[in-house]
């Protein structure tokens, strides 16, 4: 039976970002110092700005509530609708623009050998899933409302800005995630 653990939005930490600029709202961040490898994050965008400069790090963004377009400074750009995500190098650090207003935005950021993916879903009604063996999964809602359920019964219920851990037992046991709204489903690898 997979092991689901709350990380309810009370316990996240708020932080400031790096280039002092703003703050992120930090869900998880493995080992919990400055020389993370993984780090899933929320960060508040009020208005156009730059990035922190991220040496090392792998990034995706998922725009949470307007679009967002990352401008590099060889001019390339990388435009993103509500929901959808971005995936680039941390360095060198882009300008954030917003078309549409601020935002918010999901991220998960890799260094060393860590390996994900985050994915944004729309939730409506339950949704199996198997967990395996060598994989955790963070789950994130970001609006509306969800529960967890393992196989053997666990059960988690998780609110707005609330996340989850799910870690596998070894076994290929389904998960489900039943209710309404968005999530962001990250998979870590082992």
């Amino acid at each position: 039976m997979p092991t689901l653990r709350a990380i309810p939005r009370a316990e996240q930490r708020d932080e400031p970002w790096a280039n002092g600029a703003g703050s992120t709202t930090v869900i998880l961040r493995e080992p919990d110092n400055p020389d993370w490898r993984l780090r899933v994050s929320v960060a508040r965008v009020e208005c156009d700005g730059p990035f922190s400069d991220l040496p090392a790090t792998r990034r995706t963004l998922v725009p949470l509530d307007g679009p967002m377009t990352l401008r590099f400074p060889d001019g390339r750009e990388l435009r993103a609708r509500r929901l959808e995500a971005l995936r680039f190098d941390g360095s060198p650090a882009p300008q954030g623009l917003l078309p549409a207003g601020p935002t918010r935005d999901f991220n998960l950021m890799l260094r060393g050998n860590a390996c994900g993916d985050a994915s944004p879903h729309g939730l409506d009604g339950s949704t199996p899933w198997s967990i395996e063996p060598g994989l955790r999964w963070l789950v994130y809602l970001d609006d509306g409302h969800a529960v967890l359920r393992s196989g053997a019964g666990a059960k988690l219920q998780l609110n707005p800005g609330d996340a989850a851990l799910v870690i596998p037992d070894g076994d290929a046991t389904p998960t489900f995630i039943e209710g309404h709204g968005e999530i962001i489903l990250v998979k870590l690898y082992a």
